[in-house]
């Protein structure tokens, strides 16, 4: 899912991570929401939307990045892609994304440059509910039309 969400695409713009700064973030995602470099004029030029996805991925791969544990990318100038299970939880992951980068504009702005969240507590928050031995958050009972 791709957006122009006005926070997230101000660190785009900006060729800058979202840090992650508090548990509202940990929970989200498992470090920095990164981002890509900016495209080429080749590649802008030919095949725009392809290369963006090639850029994306180019990303991942040479980072060593774990999709699943980032669901989320900027790319640089122009803004965020987002994914899921299915397009519901891509919708949602937009939707963090846009409330964290809020959230990390306004601790910096308080802060002057506040510090990335501790590994210990980023990894209790991200690990809880979506690790392993997750236990934390709501789980799908098939009961409910809002599962």
């Amino acid at each position: 899912m791709h957006t122009h969400s006005v926070n997230a695409v101000a660190f785009a713009q900006a060729g800058a991570s979202v840090p992650a700064l508090g548990t509202t973030h940990a929970d989200f995602c498992y470090g920095s929401v990164p981002c890509t470099r900016e495209l080429t004029e080749e590649e802008v030029s030919s095949e725009y939307e392809k290369n963006t996805g090639l850029v994306i991925a180019e990303y991942f791969k040479s980072t060593l990045t774990d999709e699943n544990a980032v669901p989320a990318v900027l790319v640089k100038s122009h803004g965020p892609f987002c994914w899921g299970k299915d397009a519901k939880t891509a919708a949602y992951n937009a939707a963090v994304l846009e409330i964290v980068a809020e959230m990390a504009l306004k601790t910096d702005r308080i802060s002057g440059g506040a510090s990335p969240i501790s590994q210990y507590l980023l990894d209790k928050h991200y690990l809880r509910k979506h690790g392993k031995n997750a236990y934390y958050g709501q789980k799908a009972t098939g009961d409910n039309k809002n599962d």
